[in-house]
């Protein structure tokens, strides 16, 4: 029999994190749970595996180099490969002003996590991931660093300007592209993945969709067999601008 896939969440210890944990769980995928507090990532892990889920915390902080290593190499000792990353963890970031009162430093703190974590973990984990099969990289995304959503006057994102939270997804976007367009010739894709409005801590909880709801996307791109996309944005309407 094939092995089990393994895959890696990252911030799978609560909302959209821990409800793609839980659907690649259900598909009989190894989990690996990805959170920076050691106790929480435990405790996520046993409510999943006490569903039946083949469920393993895993202590990982994105913006720590170290942490991530200390990852990848827990990884390799416990399975020997990766064929599932999906970088859900992110951060809406505390400044909350216009545009021209935004400090570098203030778009800093979410860069931190939202695309330079993304670096580090994906740099990580690609020599575990070209071991597999058929690797998938799934980066989460927003409606919201869609240029051509947030500019057109018409659209209903247009009164959004979150410059941190914004900039940061679109920068998200480019980095998606760019793996994507390396990795063309081999058997791992990577897509940008949109879960919606999503009730989680990072909106208050306002968000229209659930976590199960906003997953979807996420586990369909992890999911994706041979002839499906690499380097495209999608939500579950399908290609969304960039």
């Amino acid at each position: 029999m094939p092995a089990e896939k393994v895959a890696l969440v990252t911030g799978a210890n609560k909302g959209i994190g821990f409800a793609v944990a839980r659907q690649l769980g259900e598909q009989g995928i190894v989990v690996l749970v990805g959170a920076r507090d050691e106790v929480l990532g435990k405790q996520a892990a046993g409510a999943l595996a006490g569903d039946g889920i083949a469920a393993e915390p895993l202590r990982l902080d994105v913006t720590d180099p170290a942490s991530v290593a200390e990852a990848a190499a827990a990884i390799e000792r416990r399975h020997g490969r990766l064929d599932i990353l999906v970088n859900n963890a992110g951060v809406a970031g505390g400044f909350t002003g216009a545009p021209s009162e935004a400090t570098a430093a203030d778009l800093r703190e979410v860069y931190e996590t939202n695309v330079f974590g993304v670096v580090t973990v994906t740099h990580a984990m690609l020599p575990l991931l070209r071991r597999s099969p058929a690797g998938r990289i799934v980066n989460l995304s927003s409606h919201t660093a869609s240029l051509t959503l947030t500019a057109a006057p018409g659209s209903p994102l247009a009164g959004l300007n979150m410059i941190a939270y914004q900039s940061s997804k679109t920068a998200l976007n480019a980095v998606t592209v760019a793996y994507a367009k390396e990795l063309r010739e081999t058997p791992i894709k990577v897509n940008a993945a949109l879960p919606g409005v999503v009730a989680t801590d990072i909106n208050h909880h306002r968000g229209h969709r659930t976590p199960a709801e906003g997953a979807g996307i996420a586990v369909r791109l992890a999911l994706l067999d041979e002839a499906g996309p690499s380097g495209q944005c999608l939500a579950d309407e399908g290609p969304v601008p960039w």
